[in-house]
């Protein structure tokens, strides 16, 4: 799941160099923490936060199909 946020964020921001995905596992929950340079981060977020949303909801997709459950923090 890391890799693929990572590719999803570095297509939307401006400076991909700043991109920072981490990952923790816990079981069957796994925590992706998304850093991106403070200039990106409207980027990422979007308006009303809908670009956030729709990262979640292909990560979620994604997920699915590994039976894991993906909690995507943009800090």
């Amino acid at each position: 799941m890391k890799e693929l946020v990572e590719v999803i964020a570095k297509a939307l921001v401006d400076h991909p160099e700043e991109v920072v995905v981490t990952e923790k596992a816990d079981g069957k929950d796994i925590k992706v923490e998304l850093h991106v340079a403070p200039s990106d981060m409207g980027k990422v977020i979007g308006k009303q936060g809908r670009i956030a949303k729709a990262i979640r909801t292909v990560v979620k997709a994604a997920s699915s199909k590994e039976d894991v459950y993906v909690d995507v923090d943009i800090v």
